[in-house]
């Protein structure tokens, strides 16, 4: 791809998308990591893709409203249950966590065992579709964004256990539809992973800046290499979240 204009047009909506998830997902990740419940968002991602599937199977419009709230009452499903089950066996949530992944994943593939589309659809849920984000929907995102950051550092701890469990299942709907399941596991997890040794406000720069420069130099590496985007975005996560890890570690504050 070569960057004139059209691509900048682009590049320009894909990368404020990835702002967006940044945004909510850095402070998510955080409180994901300090709970021990690293997959959470793999499980709920994946139970809003089934409400999606479900959704798609019944011949919804794939972008309207209908789409939206069958994914969202999914993943607020989803995120119910592993609440209860945080409660009552709090020592095995993450195997539970782990289950419900794979059980998702399973009830997803068979959703679309029979569907022509079915690999696609596969590998929009897994991969994204980045770079064909339009420039209609970032408000929106931008207001369910703002709504999100504004409840989790309103209320912080007052949220209880169900509400941060609601608040995650809305954060990861949104994004799911918007980056695809790997970039939502990835800026959820990485920024959160390499700034875990730093102060809090240190750590909430450190790690805003591992999203930014990931998803910048992502997008910009796919855009010279012609290389799948998404992919390309999570390894450059994984490159900036490292660098960060490191000078972090050699005493660079």
């Amino acid at each position: 791809m070569i960057l004139d204009s059209a691509s900048l047009g682009i590049l320009l909506p894909a990368f404020i998308a990835g702002l967006l998830v940044t945004a909510t997902h850095v402070p998510l990740g955080m409180q994901v990591l300090a709970r021990g419940i690293v997959f959470i968002d793999l499980a709920v991602a994946q139970i809003a893709g089934v409400g999606v599937i479900v959704a798609d199977a019944l011949g919804w419009e794939p972008q309207g409203v209908a789409v939206q709230v069958a994914a969202l009452a999914a993943a607020l499903g989803g995120a119910f249950l592993l609440t209860w089950t945080d409660r009552r066996w709090p020592d095995l949530q993450e195997a539970i966590i782990g289950v419900v992944f794979v059980l998702a994943s399973s009830i997803g593939l068979l959703l679309l065992a029979k569907n022509v589309h079915g690999g696609e659809h596969l590998k929009d849920l897994l991969l994204g579709q980045i770079l064909w984000v339009s420039p209609d929907r970032l408000p929106m995102q931008a207001l369910v964004a703002a709504a999100l950051l504004a409840a989790w550092f309103g209320l912080g701890a007052r949220l209880g256990r169900i509400g941060f469990y609601a608040l995650f299942a809305c954060a990861v709907t949104a994004s799911v539809q918007l980056v695809g399941l790997y970039l939502v596991f990835a800026t959820l997890v990485i920024p959160a992973l390499a700034t875990c040794n730093d102060r809090k406000g240190r750590r909430y720069l450190k790690a805003y800046a591992v999203g930014v420069i990931g998803y910048a130099a992502g997008l910009a590496a796919s855009a010279a290499t012609d290389l799948p985007t998404g992919a390309m975005i999570v390894c450059a996560l994984a490159l900036a979240g490292g660098a960060v890890a490191w000078l972090g570690r050699r005493g660079v504050r």
